[in-house]
């Protein structure tokens, strides 16, 4: 007699279905706001999240530049880069890239520090887009708008 058998099912490529999600980011915070598109990005809201497959969805988030920080984030956190040069090193803080030329950057280094380094995370990456501003070239997608200030009332600054 066959014993029960456990088996986990992973999925194919070509058997990804991607949906597109619309999160307007003002007034969130932006450490849980990251944390939950990357989620998202890798798939692992799905019930056939496979690890090794880009099956997550297409995210786009609008208002960027309306992220919040909780407690003194805002002057304390910094952003280095290396110009690869000795001595090259430089250093902005969150402030001053969210009133700069590129404030979505802020929440997109976010993210991509929560999705594994390598091909597949580039790729999922690829699918996320970040404007600053509350209008998107994508209205032709019908994206589902994601509530995220009502998922936990920690999710948003003020509420």
């Amino acid at each position: 007699m066959k014993a029960l058998m456990k088996t986990t099912k992973s999925i194919k490529p070509a058997e990804v279905e991607k949906k597109w999600h619309l999160i307007d980011a003002d007034g969130l915070v932006v450490g849980r706001l990251a944390s939950i598109i990357a989620n998202i990005l890798r798939g692992k809201t799905k019930p056939s999240f496979t690890p090794h497959i880009d099956c997550g969805d297409n995210v786009i988030v609008i208002n960027a530049d309306k992220v919040r920080f909780t407690g003194k984030k805002l002057q304390d956190k910094i952003y280095y880069k290396h110009t690869g040069y000795a001595g090259g090193i430089k250093s902005i803080t969150a402030g001053k890239v969210l009133e700069g030329r590129f404030p979505e950057r802020v929440l997109e280094k976010a993210i991509e520090r929560m999705i594994p380094r390598g091909p597949l995370g580039r790729q999922q990456m690829r699918n996320l887009r970040i404007y600053s501003g509350a209008e998107h070239p994508h209205e032709g997608l019908n994206p589902t708008v994601l509530d995220v200030a009502a998922m936990n009332r920690k999710n948003k600054v003020g509420a």
